[in-house]
């Protein structure tokens, strides 16, 4: 069965009562897009139990007409919220006031944006050349950098959407440009690299093996070999369309979690509504939720970021990362 959760909208594939923990008032989620063109402010939502909890706007464009976007957002453990917007990337507290802010240098954009306990952040700089920083936000400190090699240097815009931290304190890059994901070292040894077209998100799992997520249409579960152990593509979903896969994330439950994002594709607005946010389905694919939240005050946009509240802080882990 599939469950469809919307704001004014809950749509059943069957008469069968939804599965434990679904539904309006069953999840609770951050929540951000990139170029909802419809609007001229671009919003971050915290939805609680089915209600809109929070929200935090930036303008389509900034003063000097740059698009802005929310290409990375995580909530952390002590209600601060981390974003990148394109433009540079910022902490913010839950009463709304800047605490922390990164600008970046003409020609260059940040779409990466990951906390690394409560007051280090990882930001990727793209631009010629890439950089990574790992970056201290109480004192603004740069405490690690290192260059990444890109596909095409001139092409800012196609570098990375997505470079994490591992628990083991390496770096798991996405190349968009360069049909690859990789594992540096912070000295820039390439430890490890995988052939994946046009890779957008990828997280180490605690099996050992790399989820990556595809916005030519799949997520994907590699062993360390390369080998693919787990598919979800559009011929897994039989009912919606599926565009534009952007993070994917496994849970705590072993189900996986997937943000999709579809203005790439469809021009048009109008088809927008037949299109899927966010699903989680099992590791058999079944269906458990999924989001479709299109319309009046509950337009949530097309999605680039999710994160389940009840699931753990993306900061908590790694608080004793010492590097």
């Amino acid at each position: 069965m599939l469950l469809v959760m919307g704001f004014g909208l809950l749509a059943h594939a069957s008469s069968s009562p939804p599965p434990n923990g679904s539904g309006i008032g069953g999840k609770s989620f951050l929540y951000a897009g990139q170029w909802d063109y419809r609007k001229e402010m671009q919003t971050l939502f915290v939805v609680r139990k089915g209600q809109i909890d929070w929200t935090y706007q930036i303008p389509l464009k900034d003063g000097d007409g740059n698009i802005q976007e929310f290409s990375d957002a995580s909530l952390l453990a002590n209600g601060n919220v981390l974003i990148a917007y394109m433009q540079g990337a910022r902490l913010i507290g839950p009463d709304k006031r800047t605490i922390w802010e990164y600008e970046a240098p003409e020609g260059f954009e940040i779409h990466v944006a990951q906390p690394v306990g409560s007051d280090r952040a990882l930001i990727v700089r793209n631009g010629n050349p890439a950089r990574a920083l790992l970056v201290n936000t109480a004192t603004n400190e740069t405490l690690k950098e290192v260059e990444l090699p890109t596909g095409n240097p001139q092409f800012t815009h196609g570098h990375f959407r997505r470079v994490r931290v591992t628990e083991e304190g390496t770096l798991l890059a996405t190349h968009l440009d360069w049909n690859k994901v990789a594992e540096y070292d912070w000295d820039g040894n390439r430890i490890w690299e995988l052939a994946v077209l046009s890779p957008w998100g990828a997280e180490r799992l605690q099996n050992g093996n790399t989820l990556v997520s595809s916005n030519r249409g799949f997520v994907r579960e590699y062993s360390p070999d390369g080998e693919v152990v787990w598919e979800l593509n559009q011929s897994d979903v039989k009912d919606y369309r599926l565009f534009g896969p952007q993070e994917a994330h496994r849970l705590a439950n072993g189900n996986t979690l997937i943000s999709f994002w579809c203005p790439g594709e469809l021009k048009d607005p109008e088809e927008w509504k037949g299109t899927l946010q966010a699903l989680e389905v099992t590791p058999e694919k079944s269906e458990v939720w999924a989001l479709r939240s299109w319309d009046g005050e509950f337009d949530l946009g097309p999605a680039t970021c999710i994160q389940l509240l009840d699931e753990p802080f993306p900061d908590s882990r790694f608080e004793t990362i010492d590097f």
